[in-house]
This record gives C-alpha cells, structure tokens and sequence, in this order.
C-alpha cells in the first residue's frame, strides 16, 4: 500500500505508462472521459424522452435505448475505475448505522407502505 494512501480509499493502480504530467494530447483516460461524459448525457436526454413519451410504442423503444445506454455508461465506468482512474471512499461502519436510523424514520411518511427497509 502506497504509504500517502488512505486505508479507507478503494482504488486500482493506475496503469504502469501513464505519464505523471498530463500533456495536451489525448490519452486512452481522456477518450474514455469524453464517452463517457457522452453517454451521461444521453442517459439525462432519454429520461426526458422516456416522461414525455405520448405513444407506448415509442415509449418503449425510448426505455429499450435508455437501459443499453445506462449499461453502456456503468461500463464505462467500470473501465475506468479497473484502470485506476476512480476511487472510492470507504465510510465508517458508524456513518452507515447513523445514516440509516436518520432515513428509515423517513418510512413512516410513505403513502403507500411496502413494509420496512431492508
């Protein structure tokens, strides 16, 4: 473990020929950002297209692009984080339980009750 490393951080080594200094060509990193960040905003543009559907076979066809587009996007991601270019943070076992007690008292406002958090 890289000693400046947080024990609480979750994140891949990054790849052995990215250089320490980012020049002002494009790398494998910054084409994958730029899908990426493509593929967002396709995901934002079809949930729109998904509400304001009027015809249900179009509505369909618009859910059946916005699901390929969200997996496209979560492997995109994916790669990313597996190439070390995302990391995540690990939260305190006490975050969670203070966090969950905060939000599962929100259960009882539902108007429909499905039964309790799981």
């Amino acid at each position: 473990m890289n000693q400046n490393q947080n024990p609480m951080t979750i994140q891949n080594p990054k790849p052995a020929n990215e250089p320490q200094v980012k020049g002002p060509e494009m790398n494998d990193r910054d084409r994958i950002n730029d899908v990426l960040a493509m593929e967002k905003y396709l995901t934002d543009s079809f949930n729109v297209s998904a509400r304001e559907a009027s015809h249900q076979a179009l509505h369909q066809d618009i859910m059946t692009v916005l699901n390929e587009s969200h997996q496209c996007q979560y492997g995109l991601f994916e790669l990313m984080f597996r190439k070390g270019h995302y990391k995540l943070q690990a939260e305190q076992q006490q975050a969670l339980d203070q966090a969950y007690q905060q939000f599962s008292g929100y259960s009882s406002q539902f108007p429909y009750q499905t039964g309790t958090l799981q």
